[in-house]
């Protein structure tokens, strides 16, 4: 299995949305398709927003 492969097929079009509202929260302009024109510090930080994210919920979900 590829590492960049999608285990869960159902949940690829919930990613891309949360994806793009995390950007345009943080005011990167993600465009369809290619970005290859973002910075490292760009994606990085959508990255980064997204996993601090997950997580907060995550840790919110486990005190229920």
């Amino acid at each position: 299995m590829s590492r960049n492969s999608t285990l869960i097929p159902e949940s690829k079009q919930a990613m891309e949305s949360f994806k793009t509202e995390v950007a345009s929260s943080l005011g990167v302009n993600l465009k369809p398709g290619d970005n290859g024109d973002l910075t490292s510090r760009q994606a990085g930080s959508i990255g980064g927003e997204m996993v601090k994210r997950m997580i907060a919920f995550a840790e919110s979900n486990m005190n229920k």
